[in-house]
């Protein structure tokens, strides 16, 4: 079997602690680090006292970056791809060098480690054995036509959004998925000032009209309850007989 070329570091999402030991370790190890923000990186491994060249890898240079990333790869350099916080690949920079790894026959590995949205997901209360990951809406073109689709949705449903349109977004859920839908906004998780409020999107909206948040935000809106027919109440009872 192939050794493990390129590693997918977790990095914390507040407090550094968060990070584990292997994480660090792999850190330590590689040949190069690439970063989304070499700035951000550098003051985690300040911090650690790791030494290590930084490469800038983000998502105004991955379409260029990758060809040479994977040269390199095969020349047999072992490099650890990080994002800002959080897990690469998780809407930031890390798919298209993952998918040209896997077409090119090279061994990846995704070590464990903080995403923001399964602590605000967990805490929440809502349904977590069955949930959909949609994160940030489109800005503009396309974001009605997705907000139609996702109010159908039955599952829990998990989104990113930025303080600046947090609270136009929430007035949309409103209008989309109806006022008494549940919700839970949850910012700033692992930093010191970070918060949690679940109630329906209506009262969510009207606290943080009032309170206006601040840092990274992660949204969880419950999925739509159907109504079943006294017919389908019937058909689940045979399966299950069954």
């Amino acid at each position: 079997m192939a050794e493990t070329s390129l590693y997918l570091v977790p990095t914390p999402i507040g407090n550094l602690e968060d990070i584990t030991l292997r994480s660090l370790r792999i850190l330590k190890e590689v040949d190069c680090i690439l970063a989304e923000d070499t700035r951000t990186t550098g003051y985690l491994l300040k911090h650690y006292q790791i030494q290590k060249p930084l490469q800038s890898y983000h998502s105004h240079n991955e379409h260029f970056a990758v060809e040479k990333i994977i040269a390199r790869l095969k020349a047999g350099e072992k490099l650890a791809l990080v994002s800002d916080a959080g897990t690469p690949g998780i809407s930031d920079p890390g798919f298209l060098i993952a998918r040209a790894c896997v077409q090119n026959g090279i061994k990846i590995e995704c070590l464990p480690g903080p995403t923001a949205f399964v602590p605000a997901l967990v805490k929440s209360g809502l349904p977590c054995d069955q949930f959909i990951f949609v994160g940030f809406l489109p800005v503009k073109k396309g974001r009605k036509t997705e907000l139609e689709r996702l109010a159908q949705e039955e599952r829990t449903m998990i989104f990113y959004e930025s303080p600046h349109r947090i609270l136009k977004t929430l007035e949309q859920f409103c209008e989309a998925f109806g006022n008494e839908r549940m919700a839970s906004l949850s910012r700033e998780i692992s930093k010191m000032f970070e918060e949690t409020t679940t109630d329906t999107i209506e009262n969510v909206f009207k606290y943080y009209t009032q309170n206006p948040p601040k840092g990274e935000i992660v949204l969880i809106i419950e999925g739509i309850k159907l109504k079943k027919t006294k017919k389908q109440y019937t058909e689940n009872d045979d399966e299950d007989d069954e």
